[in-house]
């Protein structure tokens, strides 16, 4: 079980006062952040770890309001798949022989509708794709505010920039991905 497994399954009175809403929160975002640090990474392993750490990272600052707590994880987050992409270059991971695994999306739906869920694939993989293509500044702001649904002001505060600088990176990775899923309709 790793570290956040063990810390959602952890009892609330094995933490502090309002552990159970920290709880619920960790849990809430757990899948999204998982999608979200894979899309940046674009290695599975490493994506758990960022999330991970990030989760665990959060129990200190469980007394923090819980209002505070949405802005705050996607900045540590954030800073974790920073702190992850420059380990990778330090690894030399551009060195190992390409296996494509990376640009494979796992599928858990298992609907019965195959011509559905077929279009679902082919629909989300050239988003992925797109989204992968696009710088990592464009593709934060669009993570943020479409997935995550995060206002200007809290995306800005996420990553470290004005809301200006996030209007501006969400414009132009909507055009970007625009233009790559043109052919597409």
């Amino acid at each position: 079980m790793t570290i956040a497994a063990e810390t959602l399954a952890a009892p609330s009175s094995a933490l502090a006062d309002g552990a159970g809403t920290l709880d619920e929160f960790l849990s809430g975002v757990a899948a999204r952040a998982f999608r979200f640090a894979e899309m940046g990474l674009r290695h599975r392993e490493d994506a758990r770890d960022a999330v991970q750490d990030a989760m665990t990272k959060m129990l200190a600052y469980r007394d923090k309001p819980a209002a505070e707590w949405t802005p705050l994880f996607w900045s540590v987050l954030r800073s974790r798949i920073v702190d992850a992409q420059r380990r990778s270059v330090l690894r030399l991971r551009w060195l190992a022989p390409h296996t494509g695994a990376e640009d494979t999306v796992e599928w858990a739906d298992t609907g019965a509708d195959p011509s559905r869920r077929q279009e679902g694939q082919e629909a989300w993989s050239r988003i992925v794709t797109g989204l992968r293509r696009l710088p990592r500044r464009q593709r934060e702001a669009f993570s943020l505010r479409i997935f995550e649904d995060l206002d200007v002001a809290t995306t800005a505060r996420v990553m470290g920039c004005s809301e200006g600088a996030v209007k501006t990176h969400l414009s132009r990775a909507r055009e970007a991905l625009q233009k790559h899923l043109e052919d597409f309709r």
